[in-house]
This record gives C-alpha cells, structure tokens and sequence, in this order.
C-alpha cells in the first residue's frame, strides 16, 4: 500500500542517530529517500558497522548513493538532485554544510520549493553553535542527568540515547509541519532543531517547575518526583512498578493486596500525610509486597485498576504478550544477511496499516549509486564517467 508520504524524495545526509531518526519517519511512512554518502570508507560509522543492528535499523527502507561531496563534480551532481527534490535532511556541526557548499541559503537558489532540515548540537547561532555535541553531552548540560538515578548517588545517564532520538523526532514533525505550509504556500522553509532544545523541552514539568517558580528538581531514584505512592516495589520473586496515588488508587490497592492495616493506619490517611511519608509508606508497602510474586501482584492489582507491571528485561519486553500482539518488530529483506527483524514505528494510521514487511533493510554504501543517477535522468555515459573519477562509488 502507498504510504502518505508516498511522491516526496528525501535526500539524506544525515549521520550517528538523531538525523537518521527523523529520516527514517520519512522513509517508513513512503517517502523516497536517497541516503547521500561518501564512497566506502570501510563500511563503519560512529553507530557500528552498516550491516550490525544499528545501521540496519536506522537506515532501512532507502537507497544509498555514493558521492564526493567535497569534489567539484560531486557538489554539481547534488545540486541536480537537489532540483528534483522535496526535503534535504542534515545533522553536521553547524559550520560544516557551509564548508562543503550545501547549507540552504545556496540550496534554495536552486529550488525554492525545498524543505531543508537541520540538527546539531546546540543549535545554528550562540556562543556554542560550532562545538560538536553527542548525546551524553547534552544530557549532562540540560540537566537531565542531575535528576536521573538514587538520591545521593550522583548523576546518572538515561539508558538510551535520549537526545538524540527526541531531537529526530521533533525534526521531523517540523518536516511535516513545512510541507503542510508548503501545501498551502508553495514556499519551502528552513526546519531545524538541536539535541539541547529538544531536551530542554523534554525536562517538562522538572523544566516548567523552574522557569515558573525556580524550583530546582532533584534525584528521586525510581519514586515519581511528586506522586506518592508511586515507584518500583519488592515482590517475592523480583521487583514491579505500582502506581497507587490518589484516595481511590490508595483505598483500591489496600483492598487487593488485603492490607487493611495499611489502609487504617493513621499516617497515611490522607494524599497529605502519605505525600509527606513517602520513605515510610514505601518501606510499609514493601512489607506487604513481599508477600507476592511479580505475577500475583500485577494480575491481583490491575484487576483492581490499580497500574502494576514487571520489570524486564529487553529481551523479556520484546516478547511480552502485549508487544508481540503489537508486532513491534517486523522484518526486512537483505540481499545477503536475509530476513532481519527492525523495530516498526510506533505510529498506527488507520489508513495507512503497517505493512507485512519492510521494504528492504539498510543498503551498503553505493549499492543504489547508478539506479538512483539513471532514474534522475542521468545518462549512462556521465554515470560511468563520474564512477571512473571517484565522484560516485558503487
């Protein structure tokens, strides 16, 4: 089935993780995109090797052509393709698309039309536009680290690279937000976003505590920062999450586990009391908890629509009941390492269903080079010159 970007041609210079995120959107949902890269350079990037797990699931459903940027020929190649395209996605450091001649200031000489989309580290201008910015950076300087992990325990990184997916993600909503003005204006537009905004903006409500009342969060480990009880709690046989804030939560948990001593117990008898005990009425809870399994503990408390769930494993959350009905992961053919199994995006579109597959898994470097040239009307004669010279690789 066609998908709703279905007619779009994306070219992608994008590298690492938080441009190939907002690329990949474009590419799951129909879009044609063509992965500009430099001819083999030893199949590795800074996320692994094109054909490891990383690369594969960031760059499926394109094609890749090979090319020298940094020749004069290459630059005259893209700027031809740039013509016939829709949307150009980059993520070098600011500077650096000005030095090889493709920022979008020269881009939308050549197509006024064009979409061009940007992320970086810090952002386009300001004192830190030029430095380079990785995702443990920016999650050190926004913040985010100083109220991830146990109080006391120091700063701790989130376990996935945070920034540099929330980055992708906003990037390319603003894509889809430029073509709909496009739609209504004709005009393209420049669309970009940096690691720091985007986490900056997901700091949320720790942020808005801030910016309104200078309330500076701090560490609460795996306790939410202001709803009691609500957190990580011993069972027999492991540990689950279990929200139970609120009087109706409260009363409904007490009532599901038996625990009518807790419920009756002086200190807890209001949000107040139990907001203000919180270390108290967890080490109390845990009393309780301890008496179940993982397993009895989330059958008996969402029965009683209280939230509980496991903790697991990466493993254990790929093949859980729930995520495998969801078939969040979803194979893509390779030519050489066979059917792969990528993780499918999370947008459900009732007119668009996921299909079976995709289309195909991340191709090597140069593996579309002279199809991509010839259905842009290049002819045989100037591709194989231009593979000759060392400006396309195949």
């Amino acid at each position: 089935m066609m998908g709703p970007l279905e007619g779009l041609t994306v070219l992608d210079l994008t590298i690492a993780r938080a441009g190939p995120t907002a690329v990949r959107l474009l590419a799951d949902w129909g879009a044609d995109v063509i992965k500009v890269e430099p001819p083999k350079e030893g199949g590795r990037s800074v996320t692994g090797a094109r054909r490891g797990p990383d690369e594969q699931n960031l760059h499926r459903n394109k094609k890749s052509l090979a090319l020298n940027l940094k020749s004069e020929e290459g630059r005259e190649v893209f700027y031809e393709l740039t013509a016939q395209a829709d949307i150009v996605v980059e993520n070098f450091r600011s500077d650096v698309k000005y030095r090889l001649g493709v920022d979008y200031e020269t881009l939308k000489e050549i197509n006024p039309r064009l979409i061009y989309a940007s992320i970086s580290g810090f952002g386009q201008e300001g004192p830190y536009a030029t430095r380079p910015g990785v995702d443990q950076i920016i999650q050190g300087m926004s913040g985010l680290m100083s109220v991830t992990g146990e109080p006391g325990g120091g700063p701790m990184r989130v376990g996935v690279a945070i920034s540099d997916t929330s980055a992708g993600m906003f990037l390319g909503q603003g894509i889809l937000l430029a073509l709909l003005h496009r739609e209504k204006t004709g005009e393209g537009q420049w669309v970009h976003t940096s690691l720091l905004e985007a986490m900056m903006c997901k700091l949320d409500f720790q942020g808005a505590r801030y910016t309104m009342n200078h309330e500076v969060a701090e560490q609460q480990g795996n306790d939410h920062p202001t709803q009691v009880p609500m957190g990580t709690f011993e069972a027999a046989d492991g540990f689950v999450n279990i929200a139970a804030p609120g009087h109706i939560m409260w009363e409904r948990f007490c009532e599901a586990l038996s625990a009518d001593e807790l419920f009756n117990h002086p200190d807890y008898a209001s949000v107040k009391e139990r907001t203000e005990k919180r270390e108290q009425i967890k080490q109390d809870m845990n009393n309780v908890t301890r008496q179940f399994t993982v397993a009895e503990l989330v059958e008996r408390l969402n029965t009683a629509g209280v939230p509980c769930g496991p903790i697991n494993t990466i493993g254990e959350g790929f093949e859980d009941d729930q995520v495998r009905y969801l078939r969040m992961a979803k194979s893509a053919p390779h030519p050489e390492l066979g059917d792969l199994d990528l993780v499918r995006s999370p947008i459900n579109l009732e007119k668009f269903p996921h299909p079976e597959r995709f289309d195909n898994a991340a191709p090597d470097t140069g593996l579309d080079s002279v199809d991509v040239l010839k259905s842009r009307g290049f002819e045989t004669e100037r591709i194989s010159a231009l593979i000759s010279a060392g400006v396309v690789g195949t």
